[in-house]
């Protein structure tokens, strides 16, 4: 029995390493079996697998060379300027329970890995179960899930210390798996809304800021004030009429940004910090440096358009066979090739805005817990905030959103972050979700126990419910028979 078990174990700990947590391979996983139970051709699953897998790693490239391009103001603003301070970014966090849960808690990180695994079969079975729990996603991304799972270990044992491990993963998985479930259901309609019924919906840490900031656009755009006009819908005259070419726009406004901050930090700091040779120009170096922002945001959104299609196509042989109206719930990059283009780097620069004068705001205050932004959450959040707030709002809401949600990350993780003690080891997750949801939850289990776990609980499971409540006729058709909901809501 013991080595039945053995074996089943180094079986998870190849699939997690290597799939589950791979989110490209992953994705190739779930297209390859949807196409097999939709009984396509083997060269037609083949085929599927690769565009599937190839263009995730392309969304990776670009994802990756954005944050790349980003360190030297990372390295900058924290050497330049003296600051001892945690970053706010998902492998800052993750970094940081892996140096500081033996140490502070006496558990090793290996349980982070079991507990993923129960939460993830939770989210399965949850939607398995969606014609009693009225939830409809499946959370795929799995970097992601090693995130959050990392940073939920720390938040949930800081809560219950004293638990063993058995309790602690029970309490974990439940909560972590309801957060998931309940998350990417949030995100399915606007989702569906945004991309025209492209079968996904959004699985990363924003799930909860985008169904709310999406819920305040609609309310914005049906005010006094009349509807916003979309980004996309903007014809800028004269010489301005260059902003309306997405690849201008953006290289222009972050020549801007890029520059502005590169040249307070100096050559010579660069030069010394190894980012840029003596030789070397440094206006072609910030000329450079700013462009590529453009290039790897073209590579990211031509990485979406690789993939999406095929997994949207394969999603349905899932949906049909095994998860009747599932969806899959994916990397919140891919919602930059739909909408408008220029809505990613308005949402990056009034995020980066928030983040900026927050953290100033805490200078000032000399909080105890200083907070250096990272690209992570700077970008992904705020980009991905602004495309749906665009989506539902228009301008206005493209640009206060983000905004709001820049000072909210910086000052939710700097009070969790102290809180917790996570900020002695150098990072925090600091993304939107777990910057002011998951603080809420941790105030719950810490002050009261075992019924803050159950308030938590039934709060996460009451909400599917009331989304269901709300609108009973389109519910599950808009993931069923999007043509029809569209119907439906033009007649309302």
């Amino acid at each position: 029995m013991d080595q039945v078990l053995e074996f089943l174990q180094k079986i998870w700990e190849f699939f997690a390493a290597n799939i589950l947590t791979q989110p490209a391979y992953f994705i190739g996983l779930i297209v390859v079996v949807g196409y097999v139970l939709l009984r396509r051709p083997w060269y037609e699953v083949l085929s599927g697998f690769v565009k599937a897998t190839v263009g995730y790693l392309i969304l990776i490239v670009g994802s990756g060379g954005l944050v790349g391009n980003f360190r030297p103001i990372l390295v900058g603003l924290k050497g330049r300027f003296n600051l001892d301070a945690m970053v706010i970014d998902p492998y800052f966090g993750q970094n940081a329970v892996t140096a500081g849960v033996e140490e502070v808690f006496g558990r090793a990180f290996a349980s982070v890995m079991l507990l993923l695994l129960i939460a993830f079969i939770f989210n399965i079975l949850l939607v398995a179960l969606k014609r009693w729990t009225k939830m409809r996603a499946i959370f795929t991304t799995g970097h992601v899930q090693v995130q959050q799972a990392s940073t939920a270990f720390w938040l949930i044992l800081f809560a219950f210390p004293a638990l063993n491990d058995t309790w602690i993963l029970l309490i974990m998985g439940l909560i972590l798996g309801l957060y998931w479930a309940v998350g990417t259901n949030l995100t399915v309609r606007i989702t569906q809304d945004l991309t025209d019924g492209a079968g996904f919906s959004i699985a990363h840490q924003q799930m909860f800021g985008l169904a709310l900031f999406s819920w305040l656009a609609e309310k914005m755009n049906s005010g006094k004030r009349g509807p916003s006009k979309k980004l996309e819908d903007m014809k800028f005259p004269g010489f301005l009429s260059i902003f309306n070419e997405n690849i201008v726009a953006t290289s222009i406004l972050m020549t801007l940004f890029f520059g502005t901050i590169l040249l307070i930090l100096g050559k010579d700091y660069l030069v010394e910090a190894g980012f840029l040779t003596a030789s070397k120009s440094f206006f072609f170096y910030i000329l450079t440096t700013s462009l590529n922002f453009a290039v790897y945001l073209a590579i990211l959104q031509l990485g979406v358009r690789t993939f999406v299609t095929e997994l949207s196509a394969s999603f349905r042989g899932i949906s049909q066979r095994l998860l009747p109206g599932a969806v899959p719930g994916v990397d919140c990059a891919v919602s930059y090739g739909f909408g408008s283009p220029n809505a990613v780097t308005l949402g990056f620069l009034f995020g980066a805005l928030g983040q900026f004068l927050a953290i100033g705001s805490l200078i000032l205050l000399k909080s105890p817990v200083l907070v250096i932004a990272g690209f992570v959450p700077v970008f992904f959040d705020n980009a991905t905030i602004a495309v749906f707030a665009n989506n539902k709002g228009g301008v206005r809401a493209a640009m206060l959103f983000p905004f709001l949600a820049g000072l909210m990350q910086v000052f939710g993780s700097a009070l969790i972050a102290g809180w917790v003690g996570m900020a002695a080891y150098g990072g925090y997750l600091g993304m939107w979700d777990w910057a002011v949801v998951w603080p809420v939850f941790t105030a719950l289990m810490k002050f009261l126990s075992y019924a803050g776990v159950a308030i938590i609980i039934a709060i996460l499971v009451l909400i599917p419910q009331l989304q269901y409540r709300a609108d009973k006729k389109n519910y599950f058709l808009v993931t069923d028979d999007y043509e029809q909901y569209k119907q439906n809501k033009a007649q309302a």
